[in-house]
């Protein structure tokens, strides 16, 4: 079903070749986050979970090569690989780029894209992503419930302590206590509201995976 456009926002010059090329999803779990080449117009990140009002997060871009006459060049690709995403540029050489947390990403968000594994990895491919039960991807749930803005600022300020505590004891022999710490924690969410109970799942699924 067709939704949306999603278009570089930012204009180009009529010195820069522009145009969409190669990208690749990051893997943020909850969300649908892309990479996208766009040659001198350089690399747009943009989240499309709402897809019907795409938005970007992040941007990268050097400008004309030769602000006076068209010149080849520009970002041909930017993939996501293990936590990074890489460009290669036609004309001024290889880039590696790093996210930063900002207001349209948390940087639980960023590190729990950083667990994400497939069984072959191919950026064109878009294979089927899973992620690990971790601290890293409870947190990034947390965050997206949040801000959400369906739960209680109690309920928040409760489920948090219980992961941090549960966290401090995960090795060790209070690893059972760390278990309990986060199925309470999961108790206090509500079922039916769909960021909280993405949190509940991972939250329960840590546990589970911690006795």
């Amino acid at each position: 079903e067709f939704r949306s456009y999603y278009k570089l926002p930012v204009p180009q010059t009529t010195a820069e070749n522009c145009v969409a090329h190669n990208g690749s999803l990051i893997p943020i779990p909850g969300r649908d986050v892309m990479a996208q080449a766009w040659y001198q117009g350089g690399m747009s990140v943009f989240d499309f979970t709402d897809s019907r009002n795409p938005k970007e997060i992040a941007f990268f871009d050097r400008g004309p090569i030769n602000a006076n006459a068209l010149t080849l060049g520009g970002l041909w690709s930017t993939y996501w690989y293990d936590g990074h995403i890489y460009g290669s540029e036609i004309a001024r050489g290889f880039d590696a780029f790093k996210l930063t947390p900002s207001q349209d990403l948390d940087r639980n968000e960023i590190a729990a894209a950083a667990t994400a594994t497939v069984d072959a990895f191919n950026a064109q491919a878009q294979a089927r992503l899973t992620w690990p039960s971790t601290f890293e991807l409870v947190r990034a749930y947390y965050v997206q419930a949040v801000r959400a803005g369906t739960m209680s600022r109690s309920t928040a300020t409760n489920v948090k302590a219980f992961i941090d505590l549960a966290e401090k004891f995960k090795d060790g022999p209070r690893k059972k206590a760390a278990a309990a710490l986060l199925r309470a924690a999961s108790a206090q969410l509500n079922p039916s509201d769909r960021p909280q109970a993405t949190l509940r799942g991972a939250l329960r699924d840590l546990a589970g995976s911690l006795t």
